[in-house]
């Protein structure tokens, strides 16, 4: 067996695929803790059609931060669990939307999970869970959903594009 030691800086710094295979590393030498990784709210967390998504997102469209995080739900990720979530670690959606610190991040999802609730109509009903290690949950149909919605922004804005470029 070799060791290595890594510092924070290091690990903070290699590319996301390495950082999560660290993550994983850690989880799984753990054991029995390792079931502590499931959202503590994952009951409540319910999946998000496209259509859902789109309502949940002209819900928050005048709040932009909350706007990107709601985008950063759409990147692929790993998936944990039975019945399977996808997991986002809140530190890199900080860093991808810039906000300054992780309270600014949970604010920005609990208005997602408020706007959800508003769309359902259902004040049970979550968009995303926690737990206590710094993640943020999503069902895989959420998840796919949130990114379908981004190309489908992505292609309209082109075509919008070409079209006053046309004119």
């Amino acid at each position: 067996m070799i060791g290595i030691t890594l510092t924070s800086e290091q690990i903070r710094s290699a590319p996301r695929e390495v950082r999560q295979w660290i993550e994983h590393e850690v989880i799984a030498a753990l054991g029995p803790r390792a079931a502590a990784v499931a959202p503590t709210q994952s009951a409540h967390v319910v999946s998000c059609s496209a259509e859902e998504a789109s309502a949940v997102l002209a819900q928050i469209r005048g709040m932009v931060p909350a706007v990107n995080v709601f985008l950063e739900l759409g990147r692929p990720t790993d998936s944990f669990g039975q019945p399977p979530m996808m997991m986002f670690r809140l530190i890199d959606i900080l860093h991808h939307t810039r906000l300054e610190n992780i309270e600014q991040v949970i604010e920005c999802l609990e208005l997602i999970n408020e706007a959800l609730a508003q769309v359902r109509q259902d004040g049970s009903a979550k968009f995303c869970g926690f737990d206590s290690e710094g993640h943020c949950f999503v069902t895989p149909e959420t998840q796919a959903s949130i990114a379908k919605l981004w190309q489908s922004l992505l292609a309209s804005r082109r075509d919008g594009t070409r079209e006053e470029a046309a004119a």
